[in-house]
C-alpha cells in the first residue's frame, strides 16, 4: 500500500510505502526536502502535517517536542504516513540534483594534524561520476549495516587527481566507526559508502554577508563551502568563526589563515573556550556564538551556515534569531549528532 505526500507551497507530489519515513521517499524522488541527521535528532527536517495522518518512529525530544506535535509540526525523517498527506514544507532547490551513489571508496592518506582528528581521502571509483553540493555528506555503511556519516570536506573541483574527497574525523573513543579509524584503519583499505545526503549547502542565488560558524571538525563542510566561494570568485562578505577548546584543537589553523589572507571578502576569528596556559593565546575567547553576536548584534541582513555540535548549532540558532534578528529561513546548519545523541545517551 502508498499513500500520497503533497507539498506545499511547492505542489510536489510523491508516493511514500505505508511504513516508510516521508523523508526516504523524498529522497528516492529526487524532491528537495530539508534535513540532517536523518535519525529524528536534529530537527532539521521539522515541517507541518496540514492534512492526514503519520506516525512517529524513536526521535528526540529536542528534535520535536510533545507540544509541536500536538501543535501539527512532523519530522519526515521518521514520519511514516497512515493516510494521504499534504506536508507544509520549505523546498530546498538542489538538495536532490545529484543521484545518490553506492560505492567503494580506497584509503588514500590518513593524516592527523590534532591528537585526536584524523584528516583521511578516499579515492573515488573510477567508473563513477559521483557529484555533491559543498556542505553535503556521505555514508559509509560499516559491516553490521551501520552508517556513518561525515561531511567531505572540498568542494568538488578540489577532488583533485586522482579523484577523491576529504573527511576529518574526531576520535569518539570507543565509536565503533573512529575506533577503527585511529586503530586498524591504513591506506589502501576498501570502505563502502552511499551519497550525496543533505540539505546543507550554500545557497547561492543569494548576495547577504555571511556567518561561517563552526565548532570542531565542523570546519569540514565549512571548508568546502570556502572553497566553493574561490571558485565562484565570490563577492558576498564572509566571516568564518571557528570555536575550539585549546590552540591543538584548531587542527587546520594554517589553512583558515591562508584563506582569509587569499580571499578579499574572508574574515577568519578563531575562538578558544579553554585556553591552556601554553597555548599563549591573546585571541578572542567563551562561546563561539558569543563572539558572533558581540561583534555581529544585528543579524537581520545575513545568513548563517553553523556546523559542529548539536550544542552549539542549537545556542547559536536560538540566540541568533532572538537576540540578533537573524530571519529563522536565513539559518542553515549541519548539527554533528554523534550515535549517543541519537539514541539520547
Amino acid at each position: 500500500m502508498t499513500f500520497t505526500i503533497a507539498l506545499q507551497p511547492s505542489g510536489r507530489a510523491f508516493d511514500v510505502a505505508r511504513d516508510e519515513p516521508i523523508l526516504t521517499a523524498a529522497i528516492r524522488e529526487g524532491i528537495g526536502l530539508p534535513y540532517g541527521c536523518k535519525d529524528g535528532a536534529c530537527g532539521s527536517c521539522k515541517s507541518r502535517l496540514l492534512e492526514g495522518r503519520v506516525i512517529h518512529g524513536a526521535h528526540q525530544q529536542k528534535a520535536l517536542s510533545e507540544a509541536e506535535e500536538a501543535a501539527g509540526l512532523i519530522l519526515t525523517c521518521c514520519a511514516t504516513p497512515q493516510t494521504d498527506c499534504v506536508v507544509e514544507a520549505r523546498s530546498v532547490p538542489g538538495a536532490g540534483q545529484f543521484a545518490i551513489l553506492k560505492m567503494p571508496g580506497r584509503v588514500l592518506s590518513m593524516a592527523q594534524p590534532a591528537p585526536d582528528v584524523k584528516v583521511i581521502r578516499v579515492q573515488l571509483p573510477a567508473n563513477q561520476n559521483f557529484q555533491y553540493h559543498p556542505g553535503q555528506y556521505i555514508e559509509f555503511i560499516l559491516r553490521d549495516g551501520a552508517r556513518r556519516s561525515y561531511s567531505m570536506a572540498n568542494a568538488p573541483h578540489q577532488l583533485g587527481t586522482p579523484p577523491s574527497i576529504e573527511l576529518h574525523i574526531r576520535h569518539m573513543p570507543g565509536g565503533k566507526f573512529t575506533d577503527q579509524v585511529f586503530g586498524a584503519m591504513k591506506e589502501k583499505d576498501i570502505l563502502r559508502m552511499e551519497g550525496p545526503f543533505g540539505s546543507f549547502f550554500l545557497r547561492e542565488e543569494s548576495t547577504k554577508p555571511m556567518v561561517l560558524l563552526a565548532s570542531g571538525t565542523g570546519l569540514a563542510p565549512i571548508k568546502a563551502l570556502i572553497e566553493r566561494l574561490e571558485e565562484l570568485a565570490s563577492a558576498r562578505e564572509a566571516v568564518l568563526y571557528w570555536g575550539a577548546r585549546s590552540k591543538a584543537d584548531l587542527y587546520l589553523n594554517d589553512w583558515a589563515e591562508a584563506a582569509a589572507a587569499r580571499l578579499p571578502n574572508l574574515r577568519y576569528v578563531p575562538v578558544l573556550s579553554e585556553p591552556r596556559p601554553e597555548d599563549s593565546w591573546t585571541g578572542r575567547t567563551g562561546f563561539v556564538h558569543h563572539a558572533v553576536m558581540a561583534d555581529l548584534p544585528d543579524l537581520s541582513g545575513h545568513q548563517v551556515y553553523a556546523c559542529g555540535a548539536p550544542i552549539m548549532v542549537e545556542s547559536a540558532q536560538r540566540d541568533f534569531e532572538a537576540k540578533c534578528g537573524l530571519p529563522d529561513d536565513e539559518f542553515f546548519a549541519d548539527s554533528f549528532t554523534s550515535e549517543a545523541d541519537k539514541h539520547g545517551a
